[in-house]
């Protein structure tokens, strides 16, 4: 069997239990339970408004960055073969059962797996929402059709990730895939809460290639990362395979590239800050600067002390919020507004309308 833990560790992953039922017999409740909250909650999508579509959207952000983090979890215990099978946990069962793992491991393993349906849920909500919105809006639903089907895709690539036994290839593709979906969340939160019409610049020339140039990097900057945890300790189970790089040269290009993100959010807060943009733009610059910020202590922090496990966790979650903050940046830098008439008059950085936080969840 694959990854198989010591004798001393090894107990079947129903060991645990509460109130005489197995620990994944709750997990499969709490999936279920989770889902039909969500369903209910859901009457709001049937008859959407602008405002319930926001928030559905501002969900749709929060969970498929909070997979990536649950993700880590995952591979910080070893539990990444907890469920050594995919779809299956085991051969023979879709439940832990007997899986040659600790039975913290196979939960913690299963357990992500079930989150998955609650991700899955969010998105096909947003994705009716969007359907039974009137007036219609077309322009959401290429991005509304894309959440669902990238949660879907995650599933397979974690099966191949699970079928690799958790070779960094596909541990980092798994992740990924994640911060790519992220950008459509993003991006379609963004574009609900304007009206179809002309992209027009809410900054000047300057701001916006900043803008423009951190995307990108900040992609590159988490590939990297990739890099770092496939050469590092936390490989998800102790057979798990690892790059043969040296791991300080792959950590302090990785910091390099962080060390970057942070001029460039320097240059955005400086150059917004003078120019009076709009807080659509500022406030996100603001905030990117911040969690970079933070984002860089942590990372030194875990370096320092030798990688701990929560650390690393904390250090993923920073990732998806630094992500998310440069998206925010990049997508405040112009917006969409409705052209009544050829006569209307073109709106540049100054005249641009103010879009304060306050108008969104």
């Amino acid at each position: 069997m694959r990854g198989l833990p010591g004798p001393a560790v090894m107990t079947a992953a129903d060991d645990i239990e509460i109130l005489s039922l197995p620990l994944w017999v709750w997990q499969v409740a709490f999936a279920v339970v989770g889902v039909a909250v969500l369903v209910v909650l859901a009457r709001t999508a049937w008859h959407p408004t602008a405002r319930s579509l926001r928030w559905w959207a501002l969900g749709n952000i929060v969970v498929n960055s909070g997979i990536a983090v649950t993700g880590a979890t995952v591979r910080v215990t070893s539990s990444g073969l907890g469920c050594s099978e995919w779809p299956k946990c085991t051969e023979d069962s879709f439940v832990p059962v007997d899986t040659g793992h600790t039975a913290m491991q196979a939960a913690i393993e299963f357990g992500n797996r079930t989150l998955t349906f609650l991700v899955l849920a969010v998105g096909v909500i947003v994705f009716v929402a969007v359907l039974r919105l009137r007036p219609r809006r077309r322009d959401l639903l290429p991005m509304a059709t894309v959440i669902p089907l990238g949660v879907l895709g995650q599933g397979v690539v974690g099966g191949i990730t699970v079928w690799s036994d958790l070779h960094p290839a596909s541990v980092a593709a798994h992740f990924l895939l994640s911060m790519v979906v992220v950008v459509v969340t993003v991006a379609f939160y963004v574009r609900c809460q304007e009206p179809p019409g002309e992209l027009r610049p809410t900054v000047g020339r300057a701001p916006r290639l900043i803008a423009a140039a951190l995307v990108p990097l900040g992609f590159v900057l988490l590939v990297a990362g990739t890099v770092v945890t496939g050469t590092g300790p936390h490989g998800g189970d102790a057979a798990a395979p690892r790059y043969g790089f040296d791991i300080t040269v792959v950590t302090r290009i990785h910091s390099v590239l962080a060390w970057a993100v942070l001029v460039g959010a320097i240059a955005m807060v400086a150059l917004t800050l003078r120019g009076r943009a709009p807080s659509g733009v500022r406030t996100p610059a603001l905030l990117l600067l911040a969690v970079v910020l933070g984002q860089g202590v942590v990372g030194y922090t875990q370096y320092l002390l030798g990688l701990p496990e929560g650390l690393v966790v904390l250090h993923v979650l920073g990732s998806a919020l630094v992500w998310v903050a440069i998206l925010r940046v990049y997508f405040g830098t112009a917006e969409r507004v409705a052209v009544s008439g050829p006569a209307a008059a073109p709106a540049g950085p100054a005249d641009a309308p103010d879009r304060t936080p306050a108008a969104r969840p």
